[in-house]
């Protein structure tokens, strides 16, 4: 029993197959009660069943199946999650199945197979114990329980562990990244002949060695002389040979300047207001008013309109 690492207080779980007999499993149960005590616990399963038990999640410290001498089960995929289901966290899991010894022997698993199988499970260090060679008897005896033939097979006994955490379980990593210091030598040297970025921030505004260079003195003599009226006109209204005139959409004020000559299609418009709120703006006037949107004017003011403006109205 020393080989399965049972201890005082565990609890176990034994799960037996049709074919091995009521007096092994009973000499088992009693072996392992010796060494448990009392405060220990021992629960006999069928592997048939074994997914239909109402066992808890993590309830069991170590897991034995098919470690007595008659025993021929074979453990599915399924029976080893539900293994890995019920054992605690960091518990010890011992099984013999027999497997054949090489190629396929009508679905019986290899021992690579079955050690892959364990470790899709969710077990680690899987390690086989030992390797028993079958007798004429035995082998006989093995082969008409599992109903499959083949004469190439062996009883390997197996042990595995389940990691230390459970299924689901998860923990915040605490990453702390140290600075490292660097040696002078190794330090970054930045190229003197590249290029540096001017940067002025607020605190250098009250730096003695920061130049400061004023607008002002950005403008030249040029910059400051008054502009000539006369270079705001474009060159259709005259080049100076010609007598200036106007344009007919004159903006630049010529029309003004030429003694208050004024276009052609510019009309002096005087129309008498029906509400007499035309001069009060776009918000007083009627929907059909001539002065909409034309700005607010004093009553009486000449206001001079354009064709397209009267015939847009």
């Amino acid at each position: 029993m020393d080989k399965f690492d049972i201890k005082p207080g565990h609890n176990v779980a034994v799960i037996w197959d049709n074919v091995s007999t009521a007096e092994s499993n009973s000499k088992l149960v009693q072996d392992i009660r010796v060494i448990i005590g009392h405060s220990g616990h021992v629960a006999m399963e069928n592997i048939e069943r074994l997914q239909i038990s109402a066992h808890k999640r993590s309830s069991f410290d170590v897991v034995l199946s098919g470690v007595v001498p008659d025993s021929a089960t074979l453990h599915t995929f399924d029976v080893f999650a539900e293994i890995a289901r019920i054992l605690k966290p960091g518990g010890r899991f011992y099984f013999k199945e027999p497997v054949c010894k090489s190629g396929d022997n009508g679905g019986l698993k290899t021992v690579s197979q079955l050690i892959s199988l364990l470790k899709l499970a969710g077990f680690t260090e899987i390690c086989e114990v030992e390797q028993e060679h079958l007798s004429t008897d035995k082998l006989s005896s093995v082969i008409q329980s599992i109903g499959l033939p083949g004469a190439s097979l062996l009883r390997l006994g197996v042990k595995a562990k389940k990691p230390d955490f459970e299924v689901g379980s998860f923990s915040q990593l605490k990453l702390s990244f140290a600075k490292k210091s660097l040696p002078p030598s190794e330090n970054p040297q930045l190229d003197p002949t590249a290029a540096k970025a001017w940067i002025l921030s607020a605190m250098d505004m009250n730096d003695e060695d920061v130049e400061l260079i004023d607008s002002d003195e950005l403008l030249d003599e040029n910059d400051l002389k008054k502009p000539d009226s006369a270079s705001f006109h474009a060159m259709s209204c005259g080049d100076g040979k010609k007598k200036k005139r106007a344009c007919k959409n004159c903006t630049c004020g010529l029309a003004e300047e030429l003694g208050g000559r004024e276009p052609k299609d510019v009309k002096t418009l005087q129309v008498k207001s029906s509400c007499g709120s035309c001069s009060l703006g776009d918000a007083f006037r009627c929907a059909s008013c001539p002065y909409m949107g034309m700005p607010a004017f004093k009553p009486g003011e000449q206001i001079l309109l354009s064709n397209k403006i009267l015939s847009d109205a």
